[in-house]
């Protein structure tokens, strides 16, 4: 109390100013009406500036409420899309294969539901099984390039092994331009490179060169594209290239891809297996 008496004392005549101004002020906003409009409308606009931070922070309180009613309402709409609708019937098509030897492809095609790239053996699942006549050992392509090889099927999906798996998938691959073949693998280390062995080295090569599916198979068409050169450097151990090729297809985006049944491959297969047979016979 003594310590406001004495501020008081020391500044009474600054007090006693304020105490005026204050007086006027009053009588200024009480006894004309244009101030008192204009005191109306900043107290209107003050009322509404702290209204405004009021309802921002109520509605933030009900994010939680909010965001959890459209999660229920994204999953009965998923639901009524997705969940009561069976996968669409496939499109079958046939095309002759370039070697003219009378050999007929059919291919079915389905859709990813998962698929990895970041393991050492890598596969994907696809929405077609055995009712659409996927069976293991068909190969898999997507739209720009080869994908895998089917090593298992239920009713409705299949399982496939990626191309992107070490030693697991050897696919016969050919130089487009020379017609030359070799062996392409991956070796895990780049999810968009695979390499080509056994093609000679006195066979020319540049980059960019084109490789494409040789045909020496039952599970892959001639002339699937794969890739096309990246580098090339000779293989000290075998005296061949060894061609790094860069895949056309980008195998972590896929999400359309193609079945690939052979309709003669019954056929190709009894004669490789008397191949074998008389080779075993041979060697005995």
């Amino acid at each position: 109390m003594g310590f406001l008496l004495r501020l008081f004392s020391k500044n009474a005549l600054l007090v006693f100013f304020i105490f005026l101004q204050i007086i006027a002020l009053v009588l200024i906003f009480s006894k004309n009406a244009m101030q008192q409009s204009w005191l109306a409308g900043q107290t209107a606009a003050f009322n509404s500036w702290v209204s405004g931070y009021i309802d921002e922070g109520v509605s933030y309180l009900k994010l939680k409420q909010t965001n959890e009613d459209l999660v229920a309402q994204n999953k009965a709409l998923m639901l009524e899309l997705y969940g009561k609708q069976g996968a669409k019937n496939p499109l079958f098509r046939k095309v002759h294969d370039t070697l003219g030897g009378g050999q007929i492809y059919t291919f079915v095609d389905g859709e990813i539901v998962f698929n990895s790239i970041n393991r050492r053996n890598n596969y994907f699942t696809i929405n077609r099984g055995r009712r659409d006549g996927v069976l293991p050992q068909m190969g898999v392509m997507a739209p720009k390039g080869i994908a895998g090889i089917v090593i298992n099927s239920t009713e409705s999906y299949a399982l496939v092994q990626s191309v992107l798996s070490v030693n697991k998938i050897r696919i016969n691959a050919a130089l487009k331009k020379s017609g030359y073949f070799g062996t392409l693998t991956w070796r895990g280390d780049n999810s968009r490179v695979m390499h080509l062995s056994d093609v000679p080295k006195y066979v020319s090569l540049k980059i960019g060169d084109t490789i494409v599916t040789d045909g020496k198979s039952a599970i892959f068409p001639k002339g699937i594209m794969i890739g096309t050169v990246a580098g090339y450097t000779v293989d000290n151990q075998t005296g061949f290239w060894d061609i790094s090729v860069e895949l056309s297809e980008k195998l972590g985006a896929l999400n359309k891809v193609f079945v690939v049944k052979n309709l003669k491959k019954a056929e190709v297969q009894k004669i490789s297996d008397t191949m074998q047979a008389v080779i075993k016979k041979e060697n005995d």
